[in-house]
């Protein structure tokens, strides 16, 4: 196994600042209690409904673009800043009571969040969500994810998606530790979504020959042997995608891959759904008036 370095986790912030910086302003109306093109956003019934996605017609490109995009927010570290910490770091770092104090507004404002099921049921075929609907991911398979995050978000009744890179499951740094198999585990025993998020984070538009296997197959294998559950979901390393690799994506039985800021595909918006990340510099109004405004 390949060790961990920590400019990687360095360099995949100085990225993922870049894609956020694209953000566009977008339709908000998924927030409403009726969208824009008539599909029922109902109250938190929705919310806990089990979804049954293999049934599930994939529609067209047009139709999904025309849905209105449900705000996604993408987190990686929840601690307390360090002295150490540069600007860079410190926005890809949410403080501890930073944190609850952005989880108790979105819950205090109205929000119910949802998982990538719902997503994909809710893009396809506009499957009714509950109100205002929010999706909460966690990148990089950081320990207080655990700790700090998961405790926080059953406070509020509220469910996330985790991108686990497989590298570094189990692995202790020394800045950095990170969730056990157990842990991840017991996530997805929760109700909580486990994705993937490659086995070292290397960029996804530079893959060719065995790197499919090693970091798509191999890790997919790893994660199903954890959860016991199929693997559907994908995070872009750095959010950095191609549309060249979609097929490769498809065939392995991903329905969603999520990227960053950029704008959608316009042929296959599935394979880049958009994330923005939340800054450790944001309180939660400014958390709250970025999320309004990015979607």
């Amino acid at each position: 196994m390949k060790p961990i370095f920590l400019p990687l986790f360095v360099l995949a912030l100085a990225l993922n600042f870049g894609c956020q910086s694209k953000s566009q302003p977008s339709n908000a109306a998924a927030n409403d209690s009726t969208a824009t093109d008539g599909t029922a956003v109902v109250n938190n019934e929705a919310e806990s409904a089990p979804i049954d996605t293999k049934n599930i017609k994939v529609a067209d490109a047009k139709t999904i673009l025309a849905r209105p995009q449900v705000p996604i927010l993408c987190y990686h570290q929840v601690r307390n800043w360090r002295s150490t910490d540069g600007q860079m770091g410190k926005d890809y770092t949410v403080e501890i009571q930073n944190f609850k104090d952005q989880m108790k507004m979105l819950a205090d404002s109205g929000y119910h969040t949802i998982l990538p099921d719902q997503l994909y049921a809710y893009l396809n075929e506009g499957k009714a969500l509950p109100k205002k609907p929010i999706m909460l991911t966690f990148d990089d398979t950081v320990l207080d994810q655990y700790t700090v995050v998961n405790p926080t978000l059953k406070k509020y009744g509220f469910k996330a998606a985790y991108f686990i890179m497989t590298v570094s499951i189990g692995k202790k740094g020394k800045f950095v530790n990170y969730m056990s198999a157990e842990q991840i585990k017991e996530l997805s025993d929760e109700g909580n979504t486990i994705g993937s998020h490659t086995y070292d984070h290397k960029n996804f538009k530079k893959y060719a020959g065995k790197d499919w296997e090693e970091q798509l197959d191999k890790p997919t294998k790893k994660l199903e042997e954890i959860t016991g559950k199929k693997i559907e979901y994908f995070a872009y390393p750095f959010g950095l995608w191609n549309k060249e690799g979609f097929p490769e994506l498809k065939k392995r039985g991903f329905k969603m891959a999520f990227a960053l800021a950029d704008k959608r595909n316009e042929n296959d918006p599935l394979m880049c759904v958009r994330r923005i990340i939340a800054s450790g510099f944001w309180s939660p109004k400014t958390l709250h008036n970025n999320i309004v405004r990015s979607f």
